[in-house]
């Protein structure tokens, strides 16, 4: 069994780019993970509303939610009549002039699903804001999400430059999360453990232990500043030895209170960045 900190840390999105698997590939790798010592680092299987017909193993899918509000109910419906396990729901806001109203039509149809008995009072939603700084609507929106007791999506990459939202940007939306004590998940662009250039693109990756790090310095009362660097640390040694004492200590566990998990197309990269650092032990796949 791996360290609480990394357990459910990763899930599965094989399936989207830049991997983009094919379907079938995708779910027998995550069923034959079953078995492999490291298997817990992996928590959902994550596809899109429209590719959930073609789920034929049983595994706990995340929904990926394709249209507006008005989808909620018809997927959970589906789900629910097909015996599928629903481990999350993971919608976009689509209206960006009016984004804390789209976030309350979101909450009126998630309300319903509940209602309707369709979906599980304990089943995570986690709304994707846009890639844009923390202003007043993305603000009125984040509010919006917390009064609902659902979580927030952070899109931190993507296959443009533009994608990839700056430190201090992503600095803010980790501050207004912990502000209204709403739990995030984060999508796109964290293959990797530390921050990075990639070389064959060149773009500035975010990394997901510099978002745990971050995470945990930001609860702990960090400035904005001190967490924006710390998110562009791309210094190895640096946030290892800080990852090793918030092992120790227990507060690297405590940030997945906040820092639920991240969507990755490959999870045997992340698995490989934690064995390659010590942070685990164990042999690489």
């Amino acid at each position: 069994m791996l360290p609480d900190a990394w357990r459910g840390l990763v899930d599965d999105a094989a399936v989207f780019p830049p991997g983009d698997a094919p379907l079938p590939e995708a779910l027998t790798a995550y069923v034959d993970r079953a078995g492999v010592w490291w298997a817990d680092l992996v928590g959902s299987f994550v596809v899109t509303d429209t590719a959930l017909p073609d789920v034929a193993e049983d595994v706990p899918v995340s929904i990926v939610v394709t249209g507006g509000a008005g989808a909620i109910g018809g997927v959970l419906g589906y789900a629910a009549r097909h015996g599928k396990r629903v481990a999350g729901l993971e919608i976009a806001l689509r209206d960006p002039d009016d984004l804390a109203g789209n976030a309350r039509r979101v909450q009126a149809a998630v309300d319903a699903a509940r209602a309707e008995g369709v979906l599980d009072d304990e089943t995570p939603v986690y709304v994707e804001l846009p890639q844009a700084e923390a202003d007043h609507g993305w603000l009125a929106a984040a509010d919006v999400v917390a009064e609902g007791e659902h979580r927030l999506k952070l899109r931190t990459g993507g296959l443009e430059a533009d994608k990839f939202p700056a430190p201090a940007t992503v600095a803010g939306w980790i501050d207004a999360a912990l502000d209204r004590e709403t739990p995030f998940k984060c999508t796109a662009g964290l293959h990797h453990a530390i921050a990075h250039r990639d070389h064959t693109t060149g773009f500035e990756h975010h990394g997901f232990l510099n978002v745990l790090l971050a995470t945990r310095q930001a609860f702990d009362g960090a400035t904005q500043a001190e967490v924006a660097t710390l998110l562009a640390d791309q210094y190895p040694n640096d946030l290892v030895a800080l990852a090793r004492q918030g092992q120790q200590s227990g507060d690297l566990a405590g940030a997945r209170r906040w820092f639920t998990s991240f969507g990755c197309c490959d999870v045997r990269e992340p698995l490989d960045d934690l064995v390659g650092l010590g942070l685990i032990e164990g042999d690489r796949p």
